[in-house]
């Protein structure tokens, strides 16, 4: 079974820390011991364990990935590696539940997606996360459809929102820059990109500066394109 790790740490001075080499080294001592094979690791840099989806860049290019190929299971150190407030570990686990992605927990070995469905009550919240999921899409693309057809009636053109690739190539050029691997070494940070890029005087499309959270959303952003 293939599948991707999850690693999160909620401070910034965590990022250069042992908190990934110790999350990692958990799931990979898990998923070799029951035959999961993890193809690639998600690292949330200082995000914190109360946010939730929506606010998780590395979360939400995980289950974009996942919604394209064939993985369906993602590996985690531990619950409060997910999320610390059981709220949004909850609130989480039925986010995934509703797309059929499988949640192990490399700490206690436990299937959580199975648990939850497990419960009658979780069971009919994870059915109606997926209903109001599809329904929200499908208004969302009405809305849009209907907005860009006012625009074409109003101006003979529909134009959406630049990107920063477009608006700043300048400041885009830097990013990859900055992101591209070298030969000897790793690849900097989001946090130490962003750091550089703001010392430099560059902003993004809003003006603001640069942080590890916009900066991924940014580039995930470019290489879904």
């Amino acid at each position: 079974m293939r599948a991707y790790g999850y690693l999160r740490v909620s401070g910034s001075g965590q990022i250069d820390g042992d908190g990934f080499i110790r999350q990692q080294e958990e799931i990979e001592r898990h998923s070799k011991a029951i035959g999961i094979e993890i193809v690639r690791y998600y690292r949330e840099e200082g995000v914190s364990g109360t946010a939730d989806e929506a606010d998780r860049p590395a979360f939400q290019e995980m289950v974009s990935a996942i919604l394209k190929n064939g993985v369906r299971t993602i590996v985690i150190e531990g619950m409060d590696r997910l999320a610390r407030e059981y709220r949004i570990q909850e609130s989480l686990v039925i986010y995934l539940a509703s797309k059929d992605i499988t949640l192990i927990s490399a700490r206690t070995g436990e299937d959580v997606t199975e648990a939850m469905q497990a419960d009658p009550m979780r069971k009919a919240l994870i059915q109606m996360q997926g209903i109001f999921s599809e329904l929200e899409k499908s208004m969302l693309v009405k809305k849009l459809k209907a907005a860009r057809e006012r625009k074409r009636e109003q101006t003979g053109k529909c134009e959406g929102r630049k990107s920063l690739k477009e608006g700043k190539p300048d400041t885009w050029r830097e990013i990859k820059r900055l992101y591209r691997k070298p030969r000897l070494g790793k690849r900097k940070s989001y946090r130490e990109i962003a750091e550089a890029l703001n010392a430099e005087g560059h902003t993004t499309m809003a003006g603001k500066p640069f942080t590890a959270g916009n900066l991924q959303q940014i580039i995930w952003r470019e290489q879904q394109k």
